[in-house]
């Protein structure tokens, strides 16, 4: 299981949160977000995936974010269609990793997810509520259990310490949870890492759970 560490905004910060080596990192380029990203990412080992976090963005300004930034994945948090996606596909000149986000409620259908299966490489599943995503609050993760897909998929929305020992039994069951997205349950400050916390959850996605005091338990 993989980690995405989502959210980042400060140089300094950036660069402490790299050189523990998450899997991705996340930049949210939605103006109203509190984490909204506009400066300078400093340079990162390779291994380090950066995300492009977009909410119903032109494919011009995601393209453009791409080149500037040497996104290596764009997260699709609005309403994207099918054809969106896979036009978007085709203009991007390098590989990239798309991954498509779906806001889940109890009330979920799955059924939506079918015409995407050919045009993004990972699902991500967040909480619904009132913003696109970072609500801080985890849905019902049974509803997974209704998932009928075998698309890998990132698992976000509210996610902390407390939550890594669920986290590492749904990674046990047949479900294709290829990683976890952490943000605000991770912050001193929005768009401001606690590292320790950061470590801990690093640690935790290659050790069998976390207990609730938030020590790890092997």
């Amino acid at each position: 299981m993989k980690l995405k560490i989502c959210g980042m905004k400060y140089p300094e910060n950036i660069l402490e949160v790299g050189s523990l080596l998450p899997d991705y990192m996340g930049f949210i380029f939605w103006e109203k977000s509190a984490r909204y990203f506009d400066g300078v990412i400093p340079d990162l080992p390779k291994s380090i995936k950066k995300v492009g976090v977009f909410v119903n963005a032109s494919q011009e300004e995601i393209i453009e974010k791409i080149t500037k930034y040497d996104l290596q994945a764009v997260q699709l948090h609005g309403q994207e269609s099918v054809e969106f996606c896979l036009d978007l596909k085709d203009k991007i000149n390098n590989p990239i990793e798309i991954i498509k986000v779906f806001s889940v409620d109890d009330s979920f259908d799955f059924e939506v997810l079918k015409p995407f299966e050919t045009v993004c490489d990972y699902f991500l599943f967040d909480t619904k509520g009132k913003l696109p995503g970072g609500n801080g609050t985890t849905f019902d993760w049974k509803v997974l259990e209704k998932y009928p897909s075998g698309k890998p998929f990132f698992l976000s929305g509210g996610i902390g310490i407390n939550e890594m020992d669920t986290v590492n039994e749904i990674s046990k069951t047949n479900l294709p949870l290829y990683a976890i997205d952490v943000n605000s349950k991770f912050e001193i400050e929005p768009g401001l890492k606690n590292i320790q916390l950061c470590r801990d959850a690093l640690q935790c996605v290659s050790t069998t759970c976390v207990s609730t005091d938030n020590k790890i338990k092997k």
